[in-house]
């Protein structure tokens, strides 16, 4: 998800953990905690460093080992040690790991709820593993963390708790209907597209609006489903099954190979004009306005050089996919 409702979360779940009178009534030891769930609540995605290398370094690493099962276990120890010498809570140190463990896991948890993924099982496959059910940003769950949040403004930490156990009881009701009802709604595609290889959901903001795809053994398709139930077509697009030199030249690149490495339903478009050609290899799970925005574009001369390489996301931020 995104960093504003990670830390969101991290926050909440320093609430959370007031539960434990120890914390709520040693101010030190309550600004250990909250420190250590803030820095887990956000520490999977330090791997963002890596996009000051290139951006197909931050395609190849990004939700990758940092988002992993051994990184669950890991973070924590990174996290609280310091954190504990710096706020002077020393023999508190498991309670911060314990919080902090909390915040990755929750972290990597909802990350696996989105269309975008993660490697969490890496080192034994880096397969991606994406569920498709929450949006990268949701005004839910964003909204009711930020109004147990507040509670602190008038209530004292510990009597503020049954705020916080209140929403993580309702996240995990809310998390599980949108599970539900992407099984329900994946299920009446499949029965729509019999023939369908592969069929994906991604969701929208609003509750009842999804955008998928149609995987056909020739073709691409996609669409809207409105009120979970009603199918809108947008488009179709043809799989291209040739080819040609300046497609074979362009594989061979840096950039389409770390692209290569983490789309999982590629179209492959090549064109040609006087001073050369441009390939451009786009993932067709995240399309908006019948345009495929997630993509590599490589520009090659007459002879088949390499001349540029552009690889990331063309469209604004606000737009559709969230993911």
């Amino acid at each position: 998800m995104d960093t504003g409702s990670h830390l969101l979360f991290g926050a909440t779940l320093a609430g959370l953990a007031c539960a434990d009178p120890s914390i709520a009534g040693q101010t030190p030891l309550f600004y250990a905690v909250l420190t250590a769930s803030l820095i887990g609540a956000h520490a999977p995605d330090f791997d963002t460093v890596t996009r000051l290398h290139s951006y197909s370094a931050y395609i190849r690493h990004h939700r990758g080992w940092t988002h992993t099962l051994p990184a669950i276990l890991l973070w924590p120890l990174l996290i609280a040690i310091p954190i504990a010498a710096l706020f002077g809570v020393w023999d508190h140190w498991p309670t911060l790991a314990i919080w902090s463990c909390a915040s990755v896991l929750f972290h990597i948890v909802l990350d696996t709820f989105n269309a975008y993924g993660i490697q969490v099982l890496r080192p034994w496959t880096r397969k991606w593993v994406h569920l498709d059910v929450l949006c990268l940003f949701d005004p839910f769950l964003f909204s009711i963390h930020a109004v147990a949040l507040s509670s602190w403004l008038w209530l004292p930490r510990a009597e503020a708790v049954m705020w916080f156990v209140s929403v993580y009881v309702l996240t995990a009701l809310y998390i599980g209907w949108r599970t539900v009802v992407h099984a329900d709604v994946r299920s009446m595609l499949r029965q729509s597209y019999a023939d369908a290889v592969h069929v994906q959901l991604i969701p929208g903001i609003r509750w009842s609006r999804w955008q998928f795809l149609i995987e056909q053994e020739d073709c691409f398709v996609t669409g809207w489903i409105k009120n979970n139930r009603f199918i809108t077509e947008e488009g179709t697009y043809a799989k291209s099954h040739t080819q040609p030199e300046a497609v074979s030249r362009a594989m061979t690149t840096d950039g389409v190979r770390a692209f290569l490495s983490f789309a999982e339903r590629v179209n492959i478009q090549c064109q040609q004009w006087q001073e050369g050609y441009r390939v451009i290899c786009s993932d067709v799970r995240f399309w908006h306005n019948h345009r495929f925005p997630f993509r590599v574009e490589v520009v090659l001369d007459v002879d088949y050089n390499v001349i540029d390489t552009k690889m990331g996301w063309n469209k604004k931020g606000w737009e559709p996919p969230y993911v």
